[in-house]
């Protein structure tokens, strides 16, 4: 038993018991009375004796009985306190994961509660235990928590206080998102918040080298408590390194053997030959035990199109009879040794039509009722943006390069021109040049400074308003690149595999003989897609009505054209340039993942652009000079609607002088969906256990039941006065 108030009630004492003892010391002043017997002479030499200061206390009932009322009423002033088995740190932190598996029903044994919920009401638990200030020692005394709120990405969403109301307040706050979780920002918050330990002032050691090391030494710094809770669905946590001195309590959500089926991969694919040839890619898991079926529902503009019945098999772990070859445990593991993950049965689907029209494509998984049952919904749909069959009209400038051109004609495209730097110049000013989706330039830029304004109203020089591919040529600033005069041999050591142009590409191979070397101006809107180890190898650039793609060196001066990357690349890049979609992650035009940022070019002159999420109010965006509107994180799953007034792009439709824009957002993950709750953390320095529910930390505060032994001991004092007295 510990007290909250010790030093309040120690003054109290000091103060009320003497006080009671000196009232039953003092000498009452008396009155003479004259009286009818000597009989009542005895009973007056008694008074006299038992209120005569410095005598010796007679037995009296009232004085015992008031003596526990003053210390009961002392001890409920102390506030006594009996503490669980877990101590509290006087910094907690308490790390919420809000991601989408948090959303499985499976928070309580009857499927009342998702663990969402069971675990704000494990986080409540732990701000009613904490230490409160006491009335004399003040603030320094009382407990301080953080309240953080995680998925991909981290929020505080209380700082630290010793305010039980806000706290509990904080937690009731955080809602659940559809986006899939990340350790490492949650930790990067938690070590932000810490404070630095500095070291006293004149501490100095008299050692000069000591004391220099101890300067370039961090300070020290100070222990936290951790409190996490989560389902432990958490696939970066073994590269997440926590402070040595915290200490990290999980406590796991959730039942390690929850089924689920859930939808963790989609997308959509036209023929490359054939545009108007659809086909619609879906892929299942089962977290389940045994073999499960589910039927998957394929809609088109919310019209079902198509059903197919898919069997997935069971989940399976180590030591299975099914299960995949590999590590199987040893029997004795110490509780220390990470548990091998099980392994979810996979399936799919692929639906196939022939549908040239852009369509939004919506797919939904239905288990089929077999006795199982399905914890986890907001996986069991996705949705698709699929674009309209077209092909793309190419003009290529070159004085006369085989490797590009041969290259351009295996490619299916609607239209290929063929010009030399003069004959493109000619057609241009005498007006017969053709409207072409992409123009390839190689080694050349036209004469002239285009119209084209940048963000900052500058001209683009040598790239009209349009679409370019550029290959050993850089346009410079304001638009552009700066050259150093350099040309120097070059090798690819690193480029963005997410980009559109370069997804699933490997230019590791490529060897460069005459790399043009650039720099990036300040202020440029320049990115560079991929480095060399002499600088830029590929950048794309972006105004207002002008998007390129460049390449500082001539192909033919590489061995880029001899492997096969360089046809996927003309293939991926001309697309890209072409629909100026979004693509994030590999996924496709317009296809972005929950907790990603929504990021897209509109037409020059767009305006009143307004986002609709699947629900919620609308957003006003304002767009960056170049066109570019940037949202997010997006949190929630469904279909979000981007419109505006001004011209439309390509796959935009014109809903009554509105352009509308469609972003199909999914959670698509198969960590996510691999729902069954772990009771282990796996860290990059340790493995922590979690905590047993029954142990969690509790405080029993003591202090109201002394009071009503307080109260209880005054009315039986209150008794015992009165019957002496009628006596």
């Amino acid at each position: 038993m510990t007290f909250a108030a010790p030093l309040l009630a120690g003054v109290a004492a000091a103060i009320a018991i003497p006080a009671l003892l000196i009232l039953y010391f003092l000498k009452l002043r008396r009155r003479e009375v004259e009286v009818s017997t000597t009989l009542l002479w005895k009973k007056a030499i008694q008074d006299l004796q038992a209120n005569a200061p410095f005598q010796k206390l007679r037995k009296n009932i009232l004085l015992l009985l008031q003596l526990l009322v003053l210390i009961a009423a002392l001890l409920a002033l102390a506030q006594p306190e009996i503490r669980g088995q877990a101590r509290t740190g006087e910094r907690t932190i308490l790390l919420i994961d809000r991601s989408a598996s948090m959303q499985a029903l499976d928070g309580a044994e009857d499927g009342s509660l998702t663990r969402l919920e069971a675990a704000k009401q494990l986080a409540i638990e732990q701000v009613e235990a904490m230490r409160e200030p006491g009335l004399l020692s003040g603030a320094e005394t009382a407990d301080q928590a953080m309240v953080i709120a995680f998925d991909e990405s981290a929020e505080v969403v209380e700082h630290f206080t010793s305010d039980k109301r806000r706290l509990i307040e904080a937690i009731r706050s955080i809602r659940p998102t559809d986006a899939p979780s990340s350790l490492r920002e949650a930790f990067a918050l938690v070590d932000a918040q810490r404070p630095r330990v500095q070291p006293p002032a004149g501490a100095e050691p008299a050692d000069p080298a000591r004391a220099a090391a101890l300067d370039e030494a961090p300070p020290p710094v100070r222990p936290q408590l951790v409190h996490l809770f989560t389902d432990g669905r958490l696939p970066d946590a073994g590269s997440v390194l926590p402070e040595a001195p915290d200490q990290i309590r999980l406590h796991a959500i959730g039942d390690p053997n929850a089924p689920n089926l859930g939808i963790t991969a989609v997308r959509a694919e036209r023929r490359y030959d054939q545009p108007a040839q659809l086909s619609i890619f879906v892929g299942v898991e089962n977290t389940d035990r045994v073999q499960r079926e589910a039927d998957l529902e394929l809609l088109i503009d919310g019209q079902i199109a198509g059903v197919r019945r898919v069997t997935l098999p069971p989940a399976t772990a180590p030591g299975d009879a099914n299960a995949p070859t590999g590590d199987v445990p040893a029997e004795g593991v110490p509780p220390a040794t990470p548990t091998p993950p099980r392994t979810p049965g996979a399936g799919g689907a692929v639906f196939q039509m022939t549908r040239p029209e852009p369509a939004l494509v919506e797919v939904r998984l239905r288990p089929v009722f077999d006795g199982g049952t399905d914890v986890l919904r907001v996986d069991d749909a996705a949705t698709l943006v699929v674009g309209p069959a077209r092909r793309t009209s190419v003009a290529v400038v070159t004085p006369g390069n085989l490797f590009l051109t041969e290259a351009l004609r295996g490619l299916p495209l609607a239209q290929l021109d063929t010009y030399t730097p003069e004959s493109y110049q000619a057609a241009a000013r005498s007006g017969r040049l053709p409207a072409h989706d992409v123009t390839i330039l190689d080694g050349w830029l036209p004469d002239a400074p285009s119209a084209a304004a940048g963000a900052d109203g500058l001209a683009a020089p040598g790239l009209p308003p349009g679409n370019w591919l550029v290959f050993g040529a850089v346009p410079e600033p304001p638009f552009g690149l700066r050259p150093t005069g350099e040309v120097a041999p070059a090798q690819f050591i690193d480029w963005r595999r997410t980009h559109p142009a370069l997804g699933g590409l490997t230019l590791a191979p490529v060897r460069i003989a005459e790399l043009i070397v650039t720099e990036i101006p300040d202020g440029s809107t320049a990115e560079v897609i991929a480095e060399t180890n002499e600088g830029p190898g590929l950048v794309e650039l972006s105004a207002a009505a002008t998007r390129a793609i460049v390449a500082p060196f001539d192909v033919a001066a590489s061995n880029w054209p001899f492997d096969v990357s360089f046809v996927v690349f003309l293939a991926a890049a001309i697309d890209h340039l072409d629909t100026g979609s979004a693509s994030t992650e590999g996924l496709g035009a317009r296809q972005i993942p929950t907790g990603q940022i929504l990021s897209d070019r509109l037409p020059p002159g767009a305006q009143g652009i307004v986002l609709t999420p699947p629900s919620g109010p609308d957003i006003p965006l304002t767009p960056a000079g170049d066109g570019r509107v940037v949202y997010g994180p997006l949190k929630q799953a469904g279909v979000y609607r981007l419109a505006w007034s001004g011209p439309a792009g390509v796959a935009d439709t014109d809903r009554g002088g509105r352009v509308e824009r469609l972003y199909a957002v999914n959670l698509a993950s198969s960590s996510e969906s691999d729902v069954p709750a772990s009771a282990q953390l796996v860290t990059a320095s340790s493995v922590v256990q979690a905590v047993d529910p029954r142990e969690t930390e509790r405080t029993q505060r003591l202090w109201p039941w002394f009071v009503l032994a307080a109260l209880a001991l005054l009315m039986l004092e209150w008794w015992v006065y009165n019957r002496k007295m009628a006596i």
